[in-house]
């Protein structure tokens, strides 16, 4: 029983160094704030605003946000059975950009939830082309299918650069491409909730998505549904995705770098790892946020770049270390 748990100690240990870290990242800002003088000077009105309308619905949004898109990652890591695929290698960012950027184009009036419903149907509908176009590809390395989610992720993106150009919006799609957390502010984070519910959906079907790791055949004769579960995880890192670049933007490679490191320590039991992924998640985009307001202050560097940079590096070691097994 204890072999499918968390490790209790060291994942106790896990939620207070990211809680410590959530606590700085509620004190760190152009505005001076810390606890000792927001008790000194009796919680004013100034900093207690500041506090409720932009410091907290931040830290809440960089902590949902880490823990879906590492969680969608480990997700199609198991249903695509390759650990190089997440949402930015396999052309499902992208394609919620474009649903989004349609919808925007055609009906400028709709809602957020509407906007929301078309980049998570876009983003659905190219993961599944994806997982269709890879059993027609024939794939001699593990390295094939990242590459080919590329070139996916490539060509919708031009389609998606081109649509923002024609119709002079090409600021809209850049803000969409970078994670950025700077704008968020309360009444501008709420839909992250969702993507809290699509990771506690992820983890009550955990171990359905370790049988589903195993293959279509293997799975089918182990009694597992095999489409349906394909359906869900796919629905699982569709809405996430979307509901986060709606939201802040794009989070490149997060997906890719957390669940190969949860993997090499603690194997692939989605029910045992799923929650150090998410905690990791968590915690490294919240540190990234904060060495971004940290190094150029008073100015910001997004945490896309600062989790691009980190997590592409990680992401080339992964690689090299991969293809030095291989060979």
């Amino acid at each position: 029983m204890a072999k499918s748990c968390p490790v209790l100690p060291h994942f106790a240990l896990g939620v207070l160094v990211v809680a410590a870290l959530a606590i700085w990242s509620v004190f760190v800002g152009v505005t001076d704030m810390s606890i000792g003088e927001l008790w000194r000077s009796g919680w004013n009105d100034e900093q207690v605003q500041v506090l409720i309308e932009s410091r907290l619905p931040r830290t809440i949004a960089l902590v949902l946000a880490g823990a879906a898109m590492a969680t969608s990652g480990s997700i199609l890591q198991m249903l695509v059975r390759n650990r190089f695929a997440e949402p930015s290698t396999v052309g499902t960012a992208e394609a919620a950009k474009l649903g989004f950027l349609i919808v925007l184009l055609l009906f400028p009036e709709a809602s957020i939830p509407a906007r929301l419903a078309a980049a998570a149907a876009f983003a659905f509908l190219t993961t599944a082309f994806f997982m269709r176009m890879l059993r027609d590809v024939p794939l001699q390395s593990t390295l094939v299918v990242p590459l080919v989610g590329i070139l996916l992720g490539g060509v919708i993106n031009a389609a998606a650069s081109f649509l923002a150009y024609r119709y002079d919006l090409m600021q809209s799609l850049a803000s969409w491409s970078n994670g950025d957390f700077s704008m968020i502010l309360r009444g501008r984070y709420e839909l992250l909730w969702l993507s809290l519910g699509m990771t506690l959906l992820a983890y009550v079907y955990a171990d359905r998505f370790t049988v589903a790791g195993l293959g279509e055949n293997i799975s089918t004769n182990l009694g597992l549904r095999y489409r349906s579960v394909l359906t869900l995880g796919l629905i699982i890192v569709s809405v996430s995705t979307a509901v986060v670049i709606v939201t802040a933007g794009m989070i490149p490679f997060l997906g890719l770098v957390v669940p190969n490191l949860v993997s090499l320590t603690m194997g692939d039991n989605v029910r045992r790892t799923l929650p150090w992924v998410a905690l990791l998640g968590a915690g490294l985009v919240l540190a990234c946020d904060i060495a971004g307001r940290i190094l150029n202050a008073p100015y910001e560097i997004p945490v896309g770049t600062m989790l691009g940079v980190i997590a592409s590096g990680l992401f080339l070691y992964l690689l090299l270390r991969k293809h030095d097994r291989l060979t």
